[in-house]
């Protein structure tokens, strides 16, 4: 739950007392974001819930839309893994990205970020270089594998890498299905599968 702010004496002895409204900003925009979606999701709401004034807010976002992205970025990304085996870090990565899943607010959140995200083309510039670095770690897991011989110089990484996270999309925002643990393996497997069976660039074969 976010701290209130307000007549917190304890500030001054640890954080400064405007880092702590910061963070009390950030952690109630994302109870908001989950309790009430991006839509209904206000400034004077966040200020509330936060135990600051409107002005605070406004002195360091100018509307919600970046408060809501930089929200969104406290939440937990691919963590880099590089064990030396393109299998055994994609096993890592999706193992421990399915635990923050399930453990923050992230499953709640990011649906309701990118279905507002499809007719807000100003959250969409925003949101949209936060989510590439968000996958940073797994992209320079597949340019390793490349560099090692595992796949193919000339793979369309990014296709690659929506190969990888796709059935996990689909299983958890468009079925709504959980995930266990016990199936990141033969997802990563058939993912790879697929990946390194395909056809040469130039369609030869």
């Amino acid at each position: 739950m976010a701290t209130d702010v307000r007549g917190n004496g304890a500030a001054g002895a640890g954080r400064p007392r405007s880092e702590v409204a910061h963070q009390a900003i950030l952690d109630a925009t994302l109870e908001l974001l989950t309790e009430l979606g991006f839509s209904a999701l206000t400034v004077e709401g966040v200020a509330q819930r936060a135990g600051v004034g409107k002005a605070t807010i406004y002195r360091r976002w100018p509307s919600k839309l970046p408060l809501v992205v930089e929200a969104f970025g406290e939440l937990p990304a691919f963590e880099d893994v590089d064990t030396g085996s393109l299998d055994r870090d994609l096993k890592a990565m999706l193992t421990q990205y399915l635990k923050s899943f399930l453990s923050t607010p992230l499953a709640t959140v990011y649906p309701s970020l990118a279905a507002e995200r499809r007719h807000n083309p100003e959250l969409g510039e925003l949101l949209d270089p936060l989510l590439q670095s968000r996958r940073r770690p797994l992209d320079a897991a597949l340019r390793r594998a490349v560099a090692r011989g595992e796949l193919a110089a000339d793979l369309d990484l990014e296709l690659a890498s929506d190969l990888i996270v796709g059935p996990v999309a689909v299983r958890l925002f468009f079925r709504g299905t959980q995930i266990k643990p016990d199936m990141v393996g033969p997802m990563v497997d058939m993912a790879l599968d697929g990946i390194r069976r395909r056809a040469p660039a130039n369609g030869g074969g």
